[in-house]
């Protein structure tokens, strides 16, 4: 289950990727616009300003997420959705999805799928699979204590880089290639009693864990991997400073 109150804790940092995403789209007059896993539509809402002649439409799994995107002030129209059996309508002129597919079996086949004349691709997927906390939190699960329960989270998925978006949006037949890899360093605050780390992956990469224990497990869980990251990523004048690598892939097929 996605909890949005705890996935909006760092919204300034998570949005920041979306909207570097977004500025490489030379998209001028797009008749539908989708956000595939929206989330709670905070973002989606800004391709309302950016295409205000657009229809805008999101797209998330969560109901939980969806739920939290449909407000009466909602610039763009939200539905809960299965991105594996999404297709979209010929008059989808562009496809955002930002920091979803890395969580899709198939992903690549998705993504080469959603390529057709006319039509801008952006997407953007965390490749933070190398990086310390997602190392620590891999191991812990396969240690003798979690492996029965969590042993599923010890097997690393990754995404690749820029090179083989460049190739694979190519091969699909994308004329138009922008790809690139951006290494963000999040200055996370210390405040309360758990490690800003723990915090943001609590909010993504943690759900799973979450899931296959029970409240108690859970916690005592955390309370292992706590230590852990906070050897990994000390405070600094209040600050932990959290290197988070993304790869980015825009695509347009003119014909």
């Amino acid at each position: 289950m996605w909890n949005p109150e705890i996935y909006l804790r760092f919204a300034d940092e998570r949005g920041r990727p979306f909207h570097d995403l977004v500025g490489r789209v030379k998209a001028e007059t797009p008749r539908v616009v989708e956000d595939l896993g929206c989330g709670p539509g905070n973002l989606t809402e800004t391709l309302a300003v950016r295409w205000p002649d657009a229809q805008i439409r999101g797209v998330d799994s969560s109901p939980e997420m969806i739920a939290a995107a449909q407000t009466p002030s909602a610039l763009a129209t939200y539905a809960v959705g299965d991105v594996r059996a999404h297709v979209p309508g010929a008059e989808v002129d562009v496809i955002v999805t930002n920091a979803m597919l890395q969580w899709v079996e198939g992903a690549d086949e998705i993504l080469a799928s959603w390529v057709k004349p006319g039509r801008w691709i952006a997407a953007q997927m965390p490749a933070n699979h190398d990086a310390p906390a997602h190392v620590l939190l891999r191991e812990l699960c396969g240690t003798a204590k979690w492996s029965a329960k969590l042993g599923f989270m010890a097997d690393k998925r990754s995404v690749g880089d820029a090179v083989h978006y460049a190739r694979l949006l190519r091969t699909a037949g994308c004329d138009h290639v922008d790809t690139w890899e951006t290494l963000y360093v999040h200055q996370l605050p210390v405040t309360g009693a758990h490690h800003p780390v723990l915090t943001w992956l609590s909010g993504t990469a943690l759900r799973p864990v979450r899931a296959a224990l029970s409240d108690d497990d859970f916690l005592a869980y955390c309370a292992e991997l706590q230590p852990r990251l906070a050897e990994a990523y000390p405070a600094h004048d209040g600050v932990v400073d959290f290197p988070f690598l993304r790869v980015f892939a825009v695509g347009y097929r003119s014909s």
